[in-house]
């Protein structure tokens, strides 16, 4: 779930809406065609992305491939509408529960990120991507956006190569290269 958040910029509520028919392993590529909102009621609502671009199929770097193989397998129903990504009792999954069963805020402070947040992954993602040399097309068809705008924060910015979310503004001391950094 956090490999795909990350690589293939997906939103939490792309993401736990997932189901087997979204993801061709073997072409690499992930379809988004719905999404899970939950309202302050706790309500669930599922249906189309946010916007006309949420619609969209994107790629899946080829390196986090066997660990999809790895989750689909055991813990997915074969059925192509299941769900990929289900809470423990195999309902649809929901962020607090997400949260708690992974323990975020311990974990984030464990490897160095405190106060990450979920979508900071995608920011993350498209960081990387600007960095490799995505142009804006290809990061807006990634994000899911109609808008250069959302798009152009992940340029690189004044000859340093580094994009602006995602990664520290400079090397740190020990010369590591930029790390996640929470917005």
């Amino acid at each position: 779930m956090i490999l795909l958040a990350t690589f293939a910029s997906l939103r939490w509520g792309e993401v736990a809406a997932l189901r087997r028919m979204d993801l061709d392993l073997k072409a690499g590529t992930v379809s988004v065609r719905q999404q899970h909102v939950e309202l302050d009621t706790g309500e669930l609502l599922v249906g189309p992305p946010k916007s006309h671009g949420g619609l969209r199929t994107g790629a899946i770097p080829e390196a986090i491939i066997p660990a999809l193989r790895q989750r689909l397998d055991p813990f997915t129903e074969p059925e192509p509408v299941a769900l990929v990504f289900t809470g423990a009792n195999g309902g649809i999954l929901r962020r607090s529960n997400f949260h708690r069963a992974v323990k975020w805020s311990e974990t984030t402070k464990k490897i160095g990120v405190p106060g990450l947040h979920f979508h900071d992954l995608g920011h993350t993602g498209n960081t990387i991507a600007a960095s490799a040399g995505a142009s804006l097309r290809d990061l807006m068809a990634r994000m899911g956006h109609g808008s250069v705008r959302a798009a152009m924060i992940y340029q690189p910015h004044g000859g340093g190569g580094q994009g602006h979310l995602g990664r520290e503004e400079s090397q740190d001391q020990k010369g590591q290269g930029p790390k996640l950094m929470a917005r």
